[in-house]
């Protein structure tokens, strides 16, 4: 199997982005994460098209507050290794990826924040496959693929999208999905990873690895997770964009809701996309560190 490494000097000026990246073989790979901070571990996970700068206005206040900012870039995103052949990611894989980082940190007490995909592939580890290494549960602008549910036209239309452009453009999700107008720096910046459409397998397989059926393949891990999470008692805070192309707060944010039943209220970011770590990091990270501390994790 062809694994694909983006040279290192695609990352040479990525802005307000002072962290070095951690490297750890897996599969045959070299994967990435940052690990900055001491205290309680957070696991910030990403998603589509995204990597581990997705959260460098959110990791300052966190640092500040005294957690420990854990920060994987999944395989086929970031810094992490590439497999060239879309057929190799998998739900599955991706999940087992986060879980085996859990095991080698030999993590716990571990409060997860996710969004986009990072959700599926977190909140499944959190529930079904790794419970005990977990504490308390962030999500943001994501959710649980069951088969069962909706997705919006816009998301349909961003799927097909990427179905007919093997080299599909990594700025017109990320500027289609932010309320406030980037950058160029910012913009090259989700580019770098990407030097052409070969490296781009990780982007082109999230869409269609969706289940839309409840017995598409994860659609019963999907499941499996939703039953666990309607009955946790773990703390957890969901923080929602007010305009969200791709997965709107009404509904998709009152059924994430629904699923974590011990979650505080529902917080609506106002003047943000979906990706809302763009559009208000800053105030996210403060509004997470108060919600950790006023949520300590048991000692028992």
């Amino acid at each position: 199997m062809e694994i694909l490494r983006t040279p290192e000097d695609r990352f040479s000026d990525i802005p307000d982005f002072p962290w070095d990246p951690i490297y750890r073989d897996w599969e045959d790979m070299r994967l990435a994460y940052l690990d900055e901070g001491e205290g309680e571990p957070l696991l910030l996970l990403h998603g589509e098209p995204t990597w581990g700068f997705l959260w460098r206005k959110v990791m300052p206040a966190l640092l500040e507050a005294g957690y420990r900012c854990i920060v994987p870039d999944l395989a086929g995103f970031g810094r992490s290794d590439k497999p060239a052949d879309d057929s190799w990611y998998t739900y599955d894989r991706h999940t087992d990826s986060i879980v085996s980082l859990l095991e080698e940190l030999d993590l716990s007490g571990v409060t997860l924040v996710c969004h986009d995909w990072g959700g599926p592939i977190g909140l499944r580890a959190a529930s079904i496959e790794a419970p005990e290494r977990f504490s308390r549960l962030v999500a943001m602008d994501t959710g649980l693929f069951t088969g069962y549910q909706k997705m919006s036209d816009d998301w349909n239309h961003f799927r097909d999208f990427i179905a007919s452009h093997r080299d599909v453009r990594i700025d017109m999700p990320i500027r289609g999905g932010c309320h406030s107008e980037l950058s160029e720096e910012v913009v090259a910046a989700y580019e770098a990873p990407f030097p052409d459409a070969n490296y781009k397998a990780g982007v082109r397989t999230f869409p269609p690895m969706i289940p839309v059926t409840p017995d598409d393949p994860g659609a019963a891990e999907g499941q499996a997770a939703a039953r666990y999470l309607l009955q946790d008692d773990r703390p957890a805070l969901l923080l929602w964009a007010d305009s969200d192309p791709a997965l709107p707060l009404d509904p998709v944010g009152g059924l994430v809701q629904m699923l974590l039943p011990e979650a505080e209220p529902l917080t609506v970011i106002a003047d943000a996309g979906h990706f809302l770590q763009e559009d208000r990091g800053e105030e996210i990270g403060r509004i997470i560190a108060d919600w950790l501390n006023h949520n300590p994790v048991s000692k028992d």
